[in-house]
C-alpha cells in the first residue's frame, strides 16, 4: 500500500527504463526508519520483470563480518566467477573463504564483484536491491559503493536504501532520493485501510500528528490499544523517539506469541543471514519444534520461505534487545551448535564468542584462528572484530594484552583509530614484554597520526622506533622510515639526534643480512636530510633512487616515497620511471591503498613535462580512489596543475579550497605547495608582487615538497616586481640544492633564476645555458619559460628580432601544453615586439573528459579493452562506450589512427 509515492515510483520507474535502455542506473534512499525505503525497494522487485533480482538484506550482528554483504549479493552468481580474469576469480574466492590464499586487495576484490555483475548482466538485466546500508559491515559498503561509482553502460540497477540519521557518510556522492513523510491526507487513507472502523477524530488526528508520516508509524501505532483507547485517545502519547516506540509495537505483538514461537524467533533474530536450515536445527537444540514459526508468521512478523525474512528491520531489533542475556546466550549456542564447524568456522566461533558469558580460553583461541581467516581473506575489519571480542575472553592478562594489540592494529588496518585506542588501553594495563611495549608505542603513534596528523606524530614514531631498534631491527626500519615519511605532512620527527641514533641501530642490526638494499639507502639519505641538510643527503638519496630503479621487485610499499625523493632532486628520469613502474604495480595488484600516491606522483611527473591533460586524468583518478577508500586526499595536486594551466577562476578556487584544508592539518607540505602554486599561477598572470608574496610563503614553511621551484618563483617574482635584492638569498639557496641534485633540470633552473638577476653579456650566457640544460630533460614548461624571460630580456635589450625568435619558441609551447596564462604573458611580450600572435583556441583533445582520454592513450598503446577495464576499475562494456564516444569527437574511427592524435607522453 504505497499511499502518497507517486514521485518516488516514478523516479524508480525511470531507474528501470534506464537500465532496460543498457545504461547503468544507481539510486541511494535515504529515510528514517520505517518511512517506507523497504517497500520501494519491494516495489522495485515487482516491478522489475524480466530481470534478475538480488537482493542484501542486513544485519546489525554482521557489521563486522568481512564481504558479508558481498556474499549476501554475488552467493547466487558464484557459478558465474570462471568467466572473470584469473587474479580476478582468485580474489573474490579467497575473500569469500572458498579457497584459501594471500589476503587479496579489497578493491580488486571489488573490481572482480563489477566485472561478475556486468558478466550476469549480459544475459538478463540485473538489479541489485540493498537494505539497511547502515548495518552492512564496513568492507562491503565501501566495495558496493566503489562499483556503483564505476558501473555506466551495463543493464544493471543497483538501489540502495540507508536509514537516515545514521551517523555515517554511506555512499556519499551516489545519486539520492531523500523519503520524507507522507502528506496529512495520505497519511489518512493510509490509517483508514489499516484500522478499519469507527476510531475517534481526535485520536485518528493525534496518530497522524504524531506519526509525521511515517507510514510503519502509522501501521503500528495504533496495534494493541483497545477499543477504549482508539475511541477516548488514552495512552496514545508516548516521549520516546519514533524508532523506539515503533519497536515496542512489534514487541508487544512478541509477547503476545507462544513461548516456543518467542525462542524461534529469537534464534532468527541471532541468525542474521536468515538460514531456514540453519535455524532449524538450532530449534532443535533449543528442544522446540521446528514448526514454531507458523503463530509469528500469521502475526506478520516474519516471512519463512528459502530464507527467514523478518517484516521490517525494526522487528529483529526488537525481538532480539528485548531478550534477557542468558536468553541471547542461549540461542547463540544452540546456533554454534548447530553450525558446521568445518564447512564455516568463522560463524561458529563468533556464536560461541557470544554465547560465552565470561572469561573462555578455548572461545578466544577459535576467535584467533578465525582472525587469521579473515586476514588471508584481506577482511581487516573482521579480524578487528574477533580480536576484540578474544580480548575480552582471555583470562590470562598476558595473553590478553597481546591479543589487545593484535586487535588495535587491525583496527587500524580497517581505518578504526578510535576503536584502536580502547584497545591500546587494554594493553597498556596488561603485563607486555620489552618488544610488546615498543610495538604499543608505535601503535598509539600511528593512531595520533591518523585521528589527527599533528606535528607530534613523527616524533612518536622516532620513539617508537628508537625503542624498537634492539628489539626488532626491520620493524624499527620501517618506523623509523614511517615517522620520517610523517614529517612530509606533519613537520620535524624532533631531536636530530635521535633521528641519527635511530637509524645507525637500525642499519646496524640489519647489516649481518647483507649489504644495504634500497631501503637502507633510503633511510640513511632521508635521516641525513633532516640532521644535515639537503645538500648532505644528497649522494645517499641519488644512490637510493639508483637502488630502486635496479629493484623490478613486483610489490614495493615505499615507492611512493622514492617518487618523493626524486621529485625533491630534480630527477625527472627517477621520477617519470619509478613512478609509472609503481602505478602499473598498484594498478596490477588493486593496491588501492597507495593507489592514489603513485597516481598523484605519475601525474606530477606528467605535469613537469607538459603532459597537462594526461596529469589531469591521473589526477582525476586519484582523487576518485581517496574518495571512496576514505584515504586522505592529496589536496596539492589538482591547485598547481590549474595554476601551470592558467586559468585564473578555476586556479584561485582550488587553491583556497586547498588552502583552507591545509590549515587544518597543520604546517607540512601541502601548505608550502599550494602556495608555490599560488605563486606560479600569479607569475603567469603577471601580477608579480603577489606572486612574490606567495613564493615568499611558500620558501618559509621547511624544505620540502618542491622547494627549490619555489625558490625559482621567488627569484622571478621578486626580479620582475623590481625588488630583486629579496632574490638574492632565495638564488643562494637554490644554488646550493640544484648543485647539491646535480642534473640538467636543477642547474637549468639555477642557470634561468640567476640571469635574471645578472645583466650584460653574463646574463646572456647563463639565458643560453638554461635554455640547452632544459631542452633535454622531458620539463617543456620550464624550457618554455627560459625561452620567455630570455625573450623578455632581449626586448628590453631592443634586440627585437632575436626576442621574437625566443618568444615565438615559448609561446608555441605554452599553447600546445595549454598553459594559458604563460602563453598570453608571452603572446603579450611578442606584441610589444611589433609581431602580433593570435590566440590559439582549446585542442580537440580538451574536448574528451578525464577518463575518455585515459581510454584513449591506453588504446594507442595497443591495450585490449580487457586490460584497460581492468587497470581503470570499470568493465570492458564501460570501456567500449567511451570509445564509442570519443571517436566522433576526435574525427577518427579506429583505434589505429589514436596514434595520430595521441603523442606518447
Amino acid at each position: 500500500m504505497l499511499h502518497g509515492r507517486r514521485t518516488e515510483l516514478e523516479r524508480l520507474q525511470r531507474q528501470l527504463e534506464q537500465m532496460r535502455r543498457g545504461q547503468s542506473a544507481v539510486l541511494v534512499l535515504r529515510g528514517e526508519a520505517g518511512i517506507g525505503k523497504t517497500s520501494l525497494l519491494e516495489y522495485v522487485a515487482e516491478q522489475a520483470f524480466g530481470c534478475r533480482v538480488a537482493r542484501v538484506a542486513s544485519a546489525q550482528s554482521e557489521m563486522e563480518l568481512a564481504f558479508a554483504g558481498l556474499h549476501q549479493l554475488c552467493a547466487p552468481m558464484l557459478d558465474d566467477v570462471a568467466r572473470l580474469p584469473r587474479p580476478q576469480q582468485h580474489a573474490l574466492r579467497v575473500a569469500f573463504g572458498l579457497q584459501d590464499g594471500e589476503a587479496p586487495d579489497r578493491f580488486l576484490v571489488g573490481l572482480a564483484v563489477l566485472n561478475l555483475l556486468a558478466e550476469v548482466a549480459e544475459t538478463q538485466p540485473l538489479v541489485c536491491l540493498i537494505d539497511d546500508v547502515q548495518w552492512i559491515d564496513e568492507v562491503s559498503a565501501q566495495l558496493l559503493q566503489f562499483v556503483a561509482r564505476r558501473l555506466l553502460a551495463e543493464p544493471i540497477a543497483m538501489v540502495f536504501a540507508s536509514r537516515e540519521p545514521s551517523g555515517g557518510a554511506e555512499l556519499a556522492g551516489l545519486p539520492e532520493l531523500i523519503i520524507d513523510g507522507l502528506a496529512d491526507d495520505d497519511a489518512r487513507q493510509l490509517l483508514d485501510v489499516a484500522m478499519p472502523g469507527l476510531i475517534d477524530e481526535r485520536v485518528r488526528e493525534r496518530i497522524v500528528g504524531e506519526a509525521c508520516g511515517n507510514p510503519l508509524a502509522i501501521l503500528e501505532l495504533p496495534r494493541g490499544l483497545t477499543p477504549a483507547e482508539l475511541a477516548g485517545g488514552f495512552g496514545i502519547r508516548d516521549s520516546r523517539p519514533l524508532a523506539d516506540r515503533i519497536e515496542r509495537s512489534f514487541h508487544r505483538r512478541f509477547e503476545a506469541l507462544p513461548s516456543d514461537s518467542r525462542l524461534f524467533l529469537l534464534a532468527a533474530a541471532a541468525e542474521p543471514v536468515g538460514d531456514v536450515a540453519l535455524v532449524r536445527r538450532a530449534a532443535q537444540h533449543l528442544e522446540i519444534g521446528v514448526e514454531a514459526y507458523a503463530p509469528a508468521e500469521s502475526a506478520g512478523l516474519i516471512e519463512v520461505g528459502a530464507r527467514v525474512r523478518f517484516r521490517h528491520p525494526l522487528v529483529r531489533s526488537a525481538v532480539y534487545w528485548s531478550a534477557s542475556p542468558s536468553e541471547r546466550r542461549d540461542v547463540h549456542r544452540a546456533l554454534a551448535s548447530a553450525t558446521d564447524a568445518a564447512a564455516d568456522p568463522d560463524r561458529r566461533a563468533w556464536h560461541r564468542a557470544y554465547a560465552a558469558s565470561g572469561f573462555d580460553e578455548a572461545v578466544a583461541e577459535e576467535l584467533e584462528r578465525s582472525a587469521a581467516r579473515a586476514l588471508r581473506r584481506g577482511g581487516a575489519a573482521a579480524a578487528a572484530a574477533f580480536l576484540d571480542r578474544a580480548t575480552e575472553l582471555t583470562p590470562d592478562p598476558g595473553r590478553r594484552g597481546a591479543r589487545a594489540l593484535a586487535a588495535a592494529e587491525a583496527k587500524l588496518d580497517a581505518a578504526a583509530p578510535e576503536a584502536a585506542q580502547a584497545l591500546l588501553a587494554t594493553a597498556a594495563h596488561s603485563p607486555l614484554n620489552d618488544l610488546q611495549r615498543a610495538q604499543e608505542q608505535r601503535l598509539r603513534a600511528q593512531t595520533a597520526f591518523m585521528l589527527a596528523r599533528d606535528s607530534a606524530a613523527p616524533s612518536l614514531l622516532l620513539a617508537a622506533a628508537k625503542r624498537l631498534a634492539a628489539l626488532d631491527p626491520e620493524l624499527a626500519l620501517e618506523t623509523c622510515l614511517e615517522a620520517l615519511a610523517a614529517t612530509t605532512f606533519a613537520g620535524s620527527p624532533g631531536d636530530r639526534r635521535d633521528v641519527l641514533e635511530v637509524t645507525a641501530a637500525a642499519r646496524d642490526a640489519r647489516a649481518a643480512s647483507g649489504p644495504p638494499g634500497a631501503l637502507d639507502l633510503l633511510l640513511a639519505g632521508l635521516a641525513t636530510r633532516y640532521t644535515e641538510g639537503f645538500a648532505a643527503s644528497a649522494p645517499a638519496l641519488r644512490a637510493a633512487l639508483q637502488a630502486f630503479r635496479a629493484d623490478q621487485a613486483d610489490t614495493n610499499r615505499w615507492l611512493w616515497v622514492a617518487c618523493r625523493v626524486a621529485a625533491d632532486l630534480w630527477d625527472h628520469e627517477s621520477w617519470h620511471e619509478l613512478s609509472e613502474r609503481g602505478l602499473r604495480l598498484a594498478r596490477d595488484t588493486g593496491a588501492l591503498s597507495t593507489l592514489p600516491l603513485l597516481a598523484s606522483y605519475r601525474a606530477g611527473a606528467s605535469m613537469h613535462a607538459g603532459a597537462f591533460s594526461a596529469a589531469a586524468v591521473l589526477m582525476d583518478e586519484s582523487d576518485a580512489i581517496t574518495q571512496v577508500a576514505g584515504i586522505a586526499e592529496m589536496i596539492h595536486a589538482q591547485p598547481l596543475l590549474a595554476a601551470w594551466r592558467g586559468s585564473e577562476v578555476e586556479a584561485l578556487a582550488l587553491i583556497e579550497d586547498a588552502r583552507r584544508h591545509a590549515s587544518a592539518r597543520g604546517p607540512g607540505m601541502a601548505q608550502s605547495m599550494i602556495d608555490g602554486a599560488a605563486a606560479v599561477l600569479l607569475n603567469g598572470l603577471g601580477r608579480y608582487t603577489k606572486a612574490l608574496e606567495a613564493a615568499q610563503r611558500a620558501c618559509a614553511h621547511h624544505e620540502l615538497g618542491l622547494y627549490g621551484q619555489a625558490l625559482a618563483e621567488l627569484v622571478e617574482a621578486a626580479v620582475r616586481a623590481d625588488q630583486p635584492a629579496l632574490g638574492v638569498p632565495a638564488l643562494d639557496r637554490l644554488a646550493i640544492r640544484a648543485r647539491a641534485s646535480g642534473g640538467d633540470w636543477a642547474l637549468g633552473l639555477e642557470a634561468r633564476s640567476r640571469a635574471l638577476l645578472s645583466s650584460g653579456p653574463s646574463a646572456e650566457a647563463l639565458y643560453e645555458e638554461a635554455i640547452e640544460r632544459l631542452s633535454g630533460g622531458n620539463v617543456a614548461p620550464h624550457l618554455a619559460r627560459a625561452r620567455l624571460v630570455y625573450g623578455e630580456w632581449l626586448r628590453r635589450e631592443h634586440r627585437r628580432v632575436d626576442a621574437r625568435a625566443q618568444l615565438r619558441a615559448a609561446h608555441e609551447l605554452f599553447s600546445d601544453m595549454g598553459a594559458e596564462a604563460f602563453a598570453e604573458r608571452t603572446r603579450r611580450e611578442l606584441s610589444a615586439t611589433g609581431e602580433s600572435v593570435r590566440r590559439r583556441s582549446a585542442a580537440t583533445l580538451d574536448e574528451l573528459t578525464s577518463q575518455e582520454a585515459q581510454i584513449a592513450q591506453m588504446a594507442r598503446d595497443g591495450q585490449t579493452n580487457t586490460e584497460i577495464a581492468a587497470q581503470l576499475f570499470i568493465s570492458p562494456r564501460t570501456v567500449e562506450y567511451h570509445l564509442r564516444k570519443l571517436f566522433p569527437k576526435l574525427g577518427i574511427s579506429s583505434r589505429k589512427q589514436l596514434r595520430d592524435v595521441f603523442a606518447p607522453c
